[in-house]
């Protein structure tokens, strides 16, 4: 079997979507499945091997400018092409490219519009190299933003074409009011054109079926997988957390969305009780997010050295390195997340975690058996279950054990790729939906 997965960059930062899309691939080429990884929009950032080809399709300038100024749509492609190379995305991305929802309302609409849009060109590319150059068994969107594509696609491409769904309700919620239903009407009726959807819990197939109207005979549920092989060996020495103060740790991006100042207000209450518990924050803050951590970080000025933020790591082993350094996890969303990869992360470091019990966190939790869940939005509460792993390292010992081994046996890369097979072999066998 040959698989194409389409996935989109995140404009420089570490994306939980590429990471997992990166993962994924190397799963499944590791189960003897020929996988073509194909980026979109910017090359994408992993911390660990990129298995992603070069080539970029929809670049983000280019995407920009055509859909900005019709003169750039009748422009020879290799006057154009140039805007598409790795290298000269990468740059840009540091400068200019956005992917706040807000400000992308335009150029979401004009990308859903297929061939009927300003990317008519952007889109007849990919659909030739895809059917044409390429000729995969199985083409997987990992985005349904990129569903414009599909109409035509379809036309000359006779295998199915799926997509994993991995967050694109919170995009949809971002946008500005004035784009909001319009993105989300022409986005359903573009939807069914794929062939089904992947998600990783039930609780995002329910939230996706209503929003884009669709039957939920149409979506699988996959595994959410992680390379446990990577966090094979502890990074971090000799440290015993035992002997330390306790480290409550976040890890996410640093943007109001990830409910880092929940967590904060929760870990106030936390530390009147048990003054020597630090929070210890790590993770990408981007430019949007700048002045509001900046705020965020004056408003903790009481707590002196009992918080702290480390950055974003560079690579895999410095966030294993911080990830062994914390007793206990927490990134208390305030959306309901769709996959929870963090959360998988830390159990496969051993570290129990504290988690809202909303979105995909109850079936991760329940999966794993590797923590405890708290009301969402409700800072006394979370500070309570934060308490109660304070006080009882026996109960940490056995949440974080337990959740290390359900991880390494139930979403290990090998379930994941078996479990994908499956299904893929299942759309090709011509799977009624």
């Amino acid at each position: 079997m040959h698989v194409a997965i389409i996935t989109a960059g995140g404009a420089g930062m570490f994306c939980g979507s590429c990471m997992h899309d990166n993962t994924w691939a190397r799963a499944l080429m590791q189960s003897g499945v020929e996988v073509t990884l194909i980026p979109t929009y910017t090359p994408i950032r992993v911390d660990e091997e990129n298995f992603s080809s070069r080539r970029v399709f929809f670049g983000g300038v280019n995407v920009y400018l055509a859909a900005r100024w019709s003169f750039w749509r009748k422009l020879p492609r290799w006057m154009t092409r140039w805007l598409d190379h790795p290298g000269f995305l990468k740059v840009v991305t540091r400068l200019a490219i956005s992917n706040n929802a807000a400000e992308l309302g335009e150029l979401t609409l004009a990308m859903l519009r297929g061939e009927h849009g300003p990317h008519r060109a952007a889109v007849e590319e990919l659909v030739s190299f895809l059917a044409d150059e390429l000729k995969p068994d199985v083409i997987c969107f990992s985005n349904a933003l990129l569903a414009g594509a599909v109409r035509t696609l379809k036309e000359r491409f006779r295998g199915p074409v799926l997509c994993t769904l991995q967050g694109d309700d919170i995009f949809l919620e971002g946008l500005s009011p004035e784009y909001r239903s319009r993105v989300t009407e022409l986005l359903s009726d573009r939807a069914a054109d794929f062939d089904g959807f992947l998600v990783h819990s039930l609780f995002y197939r329910d939230r996706m079926a209503a929003m884009l109207r669709l039957p939920v005979d149409r979506f699988r549920k996959i595994p959410l997988g992680i390379d446990v092989a990577a966090f094979g060996s502890p990074v971090s020495g000799s440290v015993s957390r035992e002997s330390q103060d306790i480290r409550i740790g976040y890890f996410a991006r640093i943007c109001p969305e990830k409910g880092l100042h929940q967590l904060i207000d929760a870990f106030r209450l936390v530390h009147r009780e048990e003054p020597s518990v630090k929070l210890v924050a790590g993770g990408y803050l981007g430019t949007r997010d700048e002045d509001w951590f900046a705020g965020l970080r004056r408003d903790c000025r009481d707590l002196g050295d009992a918080f702290e933020y480390l950055g974003s790591p560079d690579d895999h082993a410095g966030k294993q390195r911080m990830l062994e350094s914390f007793d206990i996890f927490c990134v208390p969303t305030v959306y309901q997340e769709p996959k929870g990869l963090s959360v998988l992360e830390a159990l496969t470091c051993g570290v129990p975690v504290v988690q809202p019990a909303h979105g995909a966190f109850p079936e991760l939790l329940a999966t794993t058996g590797g923590g405890i869940l708290c009301r969402p939005a409700d800072p006394r509460d979370l500070a309570d279950k934060l308490l109660q792993l304070v006080r009882d390292p026996a109960l940490r010992r056995q949440l974080g054990s337990e959740g290390r081994e359900r991880v390494r046996t139930s979403l290990s890369m090998p379930a994941i790729a078996s479990a994908t097979a499956a299904v893929f072999s299942e759309f090709q066998a011509g799977s009624p939906h």
